[in-house]
């Protein structure tokens, strides 16, 4: 590797990783710590000071990744974790699995070796090393890699950092030989330009694609926008509001990210099966599993039914093609399409948004039947807006705490402040009764649907928003607080404020259905369908135990009258006290 750079201080090859995580511009490395990386652990916390990058303890490798997943999709920019060999490495597979279906670049790190077997500690270095460490993800990363000197260290992880950054992002692993950490250097060690090494740029689209795209959606009599992933760019969501008011489209939001304003009068996503049902073109920007969006299904018969028209014209943008692998199928089926346009959705919708421009003041003045489509999306729009309030007030008084007056009280303690949703949405209720208008601010964990993310990705949210003066949330499912419930003593550890606000409801909800179901497909006692489904006889005390970990916390909250003083109290701890809070509010089970 041609250099160019300055001579590094560097003594030890640890050093020189060190100093390279910090020339990426690596602000925070999640750690539980280990022998197999000790080197660098070293490097980080004498050669560097533990500033640029700092260390994030995490009591499980777990939580150190996915504490890396949500500060990277929060700041725009990676966190790297460190996993301890194979059994941590073992340990973080959830997680990065999680990330990896998320879309979202994690720098996972390891350890190993020596792998000169004639190097090895008796019986630990033996099976904590293996031939090679990258095997155990290698169907979920991006790219592994196991350098074998100083040198391929640092060109491995400018590598990494760019495999993993590059759209579609996803998780990279790096592993170092701890002959390399350990290896003292005899000679100044010259670094390189880091400048000289710029991220690729983005791919925009094929011009004639996007031509016949914006000829299609001007044309369309009953256009739709389905957005999914869109909101990880500013640009692709303003972009997206630009073309929805210019040819008022109805736009329909999903996936786990902000896409669209949530108060927009064109924002009808509650009106998703009526308006695919009657739709001639549909848009579809960033939707990464198009049979998932564009179908139902039918629990019982296990069959999918088609949401929209087989004559409609289905426009795709999006990188799919650039993520599918033989392992997990994240792309869903096969679906046909009109037209498939590959490309970075941050350029092409405000590319779109200038061809749709130019056309509309090109041709005939179609002012009139915009204004007529728009009043009457915004109808459906108003009408789903006045049914959820109608919801909130008939529900306001029970007991468990139902899900929609949880989310308007959570709306009208923090609706005041600058926040941040790092996890959770209230099956939906969030969206229908909050302000969605920044692309910062929803930054939800469904990744693989592997349990345990919740917390310590929110965790991240919130490390990244520390500095910025913003309110994370935390809505908190509690079977799946179960898995990770440590990630709470890192909030606290690190000073890192948080508002935590447990969706109690003392079951694993989504499988209580599922067996609901085959209860009554099979003609079985529906009474049983709890056993082996309820988390109780003892309930779990969500808030001693967040307090033991010290956090400030307060509940069971079953009394509806009780909920608004515990969650300004707990945001007043987090707000004025930079601490993270937790409220434990007893649940209904919510809809399947």
């Amino acid at each position: 590797m041609t250099t160019n750079g300055r001579i590094s201080k560097a003594e030890w090859g640890s050093d020189v990783i060190a100093e390279t995580l910090r020339g990426l511009g690596i602000e925070y490395v999640a750690i539980n710590p280990g022998a197999s990386f000790r080197g660098v652990h070293d490097s980080l916390v004498n050669y560097l000071g533990n500033k640029r990058p700092e260390l994030i303890l995490c009591p499980h490798e777990e939580i150190a990744v996915a504490v890396a997943h949500g500060y990277g999709k929060a700041a725009g920019k990676p966190m790297a974790a460190y996993v301890h060999n194979v059994v941590g490495l073992l340990h973080a597979t959830m997680a990065i699995f999680n990330a990896s279906m998320n879309r979202s670049a994690v720098l996972v790190l390891g350890g190993t070796g020596p792998m000169a077997a004639d190097e090895r500690r008796p019986w630990i270095e033996w099976i904590h090393t293996a031939n090679v460490q990258g095997t155990a993800v290698r169907d979920y990363v991006k790219w592994d890699d196991q350098p074998a000197s100083v040198g391929a260290s640092v060109e491995s992880l400018i590598r990494a950092y760019h495999v993993a950054t590059s759209q579609p992002q996803g998780p990279v692993y790096v592993c170092f030989d701890v002959s390399t950490q350990e290896e003292q250097l005899t000679e100044p060690f010259e670094m390189p330009d880091f400048d000289s090494f710029p991220r690729p740029t983005r791919l925009q689209a094929d011009p004639e694609a996007l031509d016949l795209a914006a000829g299609l959606l001007v044309d369309a009599q009953r256009p739709v926008v389905l957005a999914d992933f869109l909101g990880r760019s500013e640009e692709a969501a303003n972009g997206l509001v630009r073309l929805a008011e210019m040819l008022s489209l109805p736009v329909v939001s999903g996936g786990d990210l902000y896409n669209f304003p949530s108060r927009h009068p064109l924002n009808v996503t509650g009106s998703k099966r009526q308006l695919l049902q009657e739709a001639d073109v549909v848009l579809a920007l960033d939707v990464y599993d198009l049979q998932q969006s564009l179908t139902g299904q039918d629990y019982r018969a296990r069959q999918l039914q088609h949401l929209m028209s087989p004559d409609a014209k289905l426009i795709d943008v999006s990188l799919r093609q650039l993520s599918v692998r033989s392992w997990a199928a994240d792309y869903g089926g096969l679906y046909p399409t009109s037209l498939s346009v590959q490309a970075d959705t941050a350029l092409a919708v405000p590319a779109l948004a200038d061809l749709v421009e130019r056309r509309l003041n090109d041709g005939p003045d179609r002012s009139g039947e915009l204004r007529e489509r728009h009043g009457r999306i915004a109808a459906l729009h108003d009408g789903a807006q006045k049914q959820a309030a109608e919801v909130v007030a008939r529900r306001s008084g029970e007991s468990p705490i139902a899900l929609p007056f949880l989310a308007a009280e959570m709306w009208e303690v923090i609706k005041d402040t600058d926040w941040v949703l790092g996890n959770g949405n209230l099956r939906g209720w969030t969206e229908r009764l909050w302000d969605y208008n920044s692309p910062h601010q929803v930054i939800e964990s469904r990744g693989g649907g592997g349990l345990g993310m919740g917390f310590p990705h929110a965790l991240g949210v919130a490390l990244a928003n520390r500095d910025k003066g913003r309110l994370t949330i935390n809505i908190q499912s509690d079977g799946d607080f179960l898995f990770t419930p440590a990630a709470v003593w890192t909030a606290a550890h690190h000073r890192v404020p948080m508002l935590a606000v447990m969706y109690n409801n003392r079951t694993y909800g989504n499988d209580l259905g599922h067996q609901g179901l085959m209860a009554e497909v099979r003609g079985r006692p529906d009474e049983r369908k709890t056993i082996g489904i309820d988390i109780d006889d003892p309930y779990v005390d969500f808030a001693g135990m967040a307090r033991s970990f010290g956090a400030w916390a307060e509940g069971p909250i079953e009394d509806p009258a009780d909920l608004r003083g515990a969650l300004e109290r707990a945001k007043r701890e987090v707000v004025e006290n930079g601490r993270v809070a937790l409220v434990d509010v007893v649940t209904e089970v919510g809809e399947r």
